[in-house]
């Protein structure tokens, strides 16, 4: 018998002879007239619809919310419930990991999904102390939209020390965000610890290009929210975040108190039956243990609890100093600082803070026998501030935190405009603001200093 030969068929060419007759496409019913419309969402009478689109770079056709929906039932209205369940595993941080890797880590909830409820937050801060300090207000914000929510927060070194002032804070990770070029092992290393935490929204305020975006996008949290840059540099980035706030400038600090006011608008927004959370004021906690340390300081520099002046703000070069980065000209001279330590002498102590060791030299030759005291850390100076009778400072930390504490306190910038900026509602603070008239900080009026010192601290009146 012969063998035969099997041969693979050859596929035929594409013929649009032999494709489906006309007539059978005439078979096909036509799709509803309302599919070929876009309806814009009217706002009803039980909440308001925003007009802004969720991403306009990933779905053009989103109008927002379906007005004509109605809600109400327990999984898709309200504020979200805090887990009522003891934790799988006490000893875990996490609290769920009592499965083997790689099998059902967690099992989400309804209300995660429907109501877009988040468990856990992770915050990516740029800056320093200033800018850490002034993004207290969001983190309490986050805590009273999303009861039960645990906040962790990613930012710098120096950054890092202003969450030992913060009890809403979980986890603090040391890691610049504002460095463009990170060394490839630390940065896989941050991207692999903020996806084993599983989180449900991650905020950054660092202006995001298409690189941090992408930092944020390997996070695999649900939610993505930056702040962008406002030119080209953000082509790209609205394609993997879910939320994206435009500032007015590239440097976000020179927005002053209210840097973050969009991130703010955008967390405390009414949604369904859950009105608009109002923005907390600035507070901070100080630790048992770092008022001991601090009071042990201030002892030993000669001063007593509630008989000092806090004087921050002296010029120098180190990165302790706790100035803004929307403030570069916020730092005195210490001959400035004499003229005005001398005057109130006589009815409070005054306490130069330092920097750095390599200051307290300047002091001592200007000052005579002057009580001066290192603080490097926030948390250092909020408990000194906190001890005092009151801060004469610069644009630095000290005059925030001594409003947070509600200390009476006397703020130098080097212009009106910067002082209204930063200090909002003065009065209310019991913050008076002197600023210089030529907008150098360099040119201001010590001796306007003394008076309203005098007043502020209630100073008996001496010749100067």
């Amino acid at each position: 018998m012969a063998s035969t030969c099997l041969l693979p068929k050859t596929i035929s060419q594409f013929n649009p002879s032999h494709s489906l007759p006309p007539s059978q496409f005439n078979r096909i019913p036509p799709l509803p007239n309302h599919l070929y419309t876009l309806r814009k969402p009217q706002p009803s009478q039980s909440h308001k619809v925003h007009a802004k689109k969720k991403n306009p770079w990933l779905d053009p056709f989103d109008d927002g919310p379906d007005p004509e929906q109605e809600y109400g039932s327990l999984f898709a209205d309200g504020k979200q419930d805090e887990d009522p369940r003891p934790p799988d595993n006490p000893n875990n941080p996490y609290g769920f990991l009592k499965f083997p890797a790689g099998y059902s880590v967690e099992i989400a909830s309804l209300a995660l999904k429907v109501r877009g409820d988040v468990r856990r937050c992770c915050c990516v801060i740029s800056g320093g102390v200033y800018e850490n300090l002034l993004f207290f207000p969001v983190i309490q914000l986050i805590k009273d939209r999303y009861p039960g929510v645990q906040v962790d927060v990613i930012t710098s070194d120096r950054g890092k020390q202003t969450y030992e002032l913060n009890k809403n804070v979980r986890w603090a990770n040391a890691y610049d965000p504002d460095d463009d070029f990170p060394e490839p092992a630390e940065y896989m290393d941050m991207v692999g610890i903020i996806r084993g935490r599983y989180y449900d929204m991650i905020l950054s305020t660092k202006l995001a290009g298409f690189g941090h975006a992408t930092f944020l996008f390997l996070s695999t949290a649900r939610d993505r929210v930056s702040y962008v840059y406002p030119n080209v540099n953000a082509a790209g980035a609205g394609l993997l975040l879910s939320e994206t706030f435009t500032p007015e400038s590239l440097n976000l600090s020179e927005g002053g108190f209210h840097m973050y006011h969009e991130m703010l608008d955008w967390l405390g927004k009414p949604f369904r039956s859950v009105p608009r959370t109002p923005v907390p004021p600035l507070k901070v906690s100080i630790s048992r243990k770092v008022k001991e340390v601090v009071e042990a300081k201030y002892k030993a520099a000669g001063a007593e609890t509630g008989k000092y002046v806090v004087i921050h703000g002296i010029e120098s070069d180190s990165k302790a100093s706790m100035q803004s980065r929307g403030d570069t000209d916020s730092l005195l001279c210490i001959d400035t600082w004499a003229d005005i330590a001398e005057s109130i002498s006589r009815g409070l102590k005054p306490v130069f803070v330092i920097p750095h060791e390599k200051v307290r030299e300047n002091v001592e030759e200007v000052v005579d026998d002057p009580s001066i005291v290192l603080i490097t850390t926030p948390g250092q100076l909020a408990a000194l501030v906190n001890d005092s009778a009151g801060v004469i400072a610069t644009n630095t930390a000290a005059i925030q935190l001594a409003n947070a504490r509600g200390k009476p306190s006397i703020a130098l910038f080097s212009s009106e405009e910067k002082g209204r900026l930063f200090v909002p509602n003065a009065e209310e603070k019991k913050c008076t603001i002197i600023s210089s008239k030529t907008g150098k900080l360099k040119d201001i009026d010590a001796g306007a200093v003394v008076i309203l010192a005098k007043k502020a601290f209630d100073l008996p009146l001496a010749l100067v």
